[in-house]
């Protein structure tokens, strides 16, 4: 049988408990970040049925500039490559 240890990779029962909170809220923060994401591709097509309904183009490059740029500044490069797949998700491919 598996104990709280073997599972988190802990070495005291009281950094385990630690863990397993610590877990816990991270599962709940990653429910919430997906929400969001559905949410933000939600407001995408919302935004892309707009602008080709008027004529436009489906992407607006200089728009996904400023938020690649807003999430580098906040994360670092990291934050790009982020930033790349959240708008991938929400608007899809290009």
């Amino acid at each position: 049988m598996m104990n709280a240890t073997d599972v988190t990779g802990a070495r005291t029962p009281e950094a385990a408990d630690v863990i397993t909170g610590a877990r816990e809220r991270i599962d709940a923060l990653d429910d919430r970040i997906i929400g969001l994401i559905q949410e933000r591709a939600a407001v995408s097509a919302v935004i892309q049925d707009a602008r080709i309904s008027s004529g436009g183009r489906r992407v607006n490059l200089s728009r996904e500039m400023e938020v690649l740029g807003r999430y580098r500044e906040a994360l670092g490069k990291p934050g790009t490559a982020l930033a790349m797949t959240m708008l991938e998700l929400c608007r899809g491919r290009i």
